[in-house]
């Protein structure tokens, strides 16, 4: 999807009489006008949670593949460049030394006793010679090649410019990594700020160089610092007109997903523990002491009721004792991989009150919200790198955002309101849940709204200045399987209360037998599938195939049912049972 994005100059930090003004300038291709102008009262930790964001923009753990094209394109250019400057030292050498030799080989048929001599002064020659090779260094060259391309990428800001969003009670800052791994939102409250002039609500780009980046480390504890997103630039109140900076980007159509699934994602049912800096601290520090050279590479979570978190490191077979009690209702084992990426969150260590992790199951994202008084951070990371928010999930339809009926009549409400639960966005509409979740659906997969993972609301964003093409949001084949295998009824569907508290569902279509077990919590704790498209994958719940996403959509509807412990209960049990 191509993307102009239009400024009318660089952000830039000004230095005005008693004060710093931190300008942003917003994308000048879109319908609305956004504007904002605040003094904030904390700098320090507005710096320090935006290098941090910086910090997951140029995050990229996949393993790097070397482009041998381009090394040889610029391997061309430094030969035919070492042949100039061989050609001004050796001008016309080669003819005299085949010269010399000449003359030599007539001096040896009459002097034989000069014969080694003279070849010795012919081998001195050649390695003369040798050192105007312009192969010589070779490897050399490759190696200085590679290492001018990671300083490179490590200094520059990624081509994805940050999103932000003005609503009426904060400040949000949105990004992605390169590799699209890791999701970072910076909310900013409205209390935090004191607000000079009236704000303009709205999303937009900003333009965020690196350069930028490094006029906010200036900051100090002295410095006083205005939060300014002007569309007209800074340089009109000196009667220099803005020269428009513009920008053409080919958008990556899984950048616009990956946006939309983490909304998804973050809807979804899980367990949340809280955890001191302390905590976060040593995790940090025994993945910094520590790389794994071979497989497996996880941590299991140990979750006991009323007892401290225990995290096994793999493979060493470590084991870490956290501060940090897990009250949940149920004693659980959680795996994690990714865990390396986990590193992000450092920065904010010194600036966070507490932390609170989200995990959402066997394979699934994990989502870690950092306290920061007034500001709150939230870091969403995928299961890992190769497995992105796009590849292989299924996330839109876990939440229920299968199709998209009711979208305008949601998509105006949202953009009234600016940000809603979505028990209120049933009300409002007159709708039940599950009539409900197509028209969010709708606004969540065109980029026009997004599911704040901090506090669960509906929240409006329009992700892009112009329309994201139908092809990006239109019902996917498997959403399409799973609406006809759900259509089919539900003749062979049955379901199991284990003793400690689980659900077992089980349902069968076309000899493909499904079975799904979710816990007390609505998280799925252990799934399979006889199809050959679910054991292709990676068998579990980050690529489900449509059996199990319809297994899933129909278990949700029955996971608050009061059932007799190890007895099974078909369609018609669960009727009567209700009735």
């Amino acid at each position: 999807m191509n993307v102009n994005y239009k400024y009318a100059e660089p952000s830039r930090c000004l230095q005005q009489p008693g004060k710093t003004v931190l300008g942003l300038c917003p994308d000048l291709n879109r319908d609305e006008e956004v504007s904002f102008k605040g003094a904030l009262k904390n700098p320090l930790v507005f710096r320090d949670a935006m290098l941090m964001l910086r910090e997951i923009v140029i995050s990229d753990a996949r393993q790097k593949k070397k482009d041998r094209v381009e090394f040889f394109d610029w391997l061309s250019r430094e030969i035919e460049t070492r042949m100039q400057l061989r050609e001004g030292y050796i001008t016309g050498m080669r003819e005299q030394i085949q010269e010399q030799i000449n003359d030599s080989r007539n001096e040896m048929a009459k002097l034989d006793s000069e014969i080694k001599k003279l070849m010795g002064i012919s081998q001195r020659m050649r390695k003369e010679l040798n050192k105007y090779d312009v192969w010589k260094d070779f490897y050399k060259l490759e190696h200085k090649f590679w290492q001018f391309l990671r300083e490179r990428d490590q200094s520059l800001w990624y081509v994805l410019d940050p999103v932000i969003t003005v609503h009426p009670d904060q400040v949000t800052f949105e990004a992605f990594s390169v590799d699209e791994s890791i999701y970072g939102c910076l909310s900013v409250n409205m209390d935090e700020f004191k607000l000079e002039s009236e704000p303009k609500l709205g999303t937009t780009n900003i333009d965020f160089s690196a350069k930028l980046a490094k006029e906010m480390e200036r900051f100090r504890t002295y410095t006083n610092v205005e939060l300014s997103v002007n569309p007209g630039g800074f340089t009109v109140d000196t009667g220099v007109s803005p020269e428009y900076m513009e920008k053409k980007i080919d958008l990556p159509e899984t950048w616009i997903k990956g946006f939309n699934q983490v909304s998804s994602a973050a809807n979804l049912n899980g367990i949340s523990v809280k955890l001191a800096p302390v905590d976060i601290y040593d995790i940090c520090s025994f993945l910094r002491k520590h790389k794994e050279k071979k497989s497996p590479r996880y941590m299991k979570w140990i979750l006991a009721k009323g007892k401290q978190v225990r995290i096994i490191f793999e493979p060493f077979g470590t084991e870490l004792v956290l501060n940090a009690v897990y009250n949940g209702e149920k004693s659980r084992e959680e795996k994690i991989w990714g865990r390396r990426r986990w590193l992000v969150a450092e920065k904010l260590l010194p600036i966070a009150k507490s932390f609170t992790i989200k995990l959402l199951g066997f394979g699934m994202p994990q989502f870690i919200t950092a306290d920061i008084g007034n500001m709150k951070m939230t870091i969403g990371l995928s299961s890992w790198s190769a497995n992105d928010w796009v590849k292989g999930t299924a996330f839109n339809v876990m939440s229920g955002f299968i199709g998209d009926n009711g979208y305008h009549d949601t998509y105006n409400l949202l953009k009234q309101h600016r940000f809603m639960s979505i028990e209120d966005i049933c009300t409002s509409l007159g709708k039940n849940k599950s009539q409900a979740l197509p028209g969010i659906g709708g606004v969540l997969k065109r980029g026009e709204g997004y599911v704040d993972a901090n506090d669960g609301l509906v929240r409006f964003r329009r992700l892009c200045s112009e329309p994201i093409p139908e092809e990006l949001y239109k019902t996917t084949e498997a959403e399409h399987k799973v609406r006809k295998l759900m259509a089919k009824g539900m003749d062979n569907f049955s379901v199991t209360m284990s003793e400690n508290g689980e659900y077992t569902f089980k349902d069968e279509h076309n000899n493909e037998k499904t079975e799904l077990i979710i816990d007390e919590d609505g998280q799925v704790s252990k799934l399979k599938c006889s199809c050959s498209e679910f054991n292709r994958g990676p068998r579990n719940i980050s690529a489900p195939c449509p059996h199990l996403l319809a297994l899933y959509m129909r278990s949700t509807k029955f996971t608050g049912l009061e059932l007799e412990r190890g007895k099974e209960y078909t369609t018609n049990d669960i009727m009567e049972l209700l009735l």
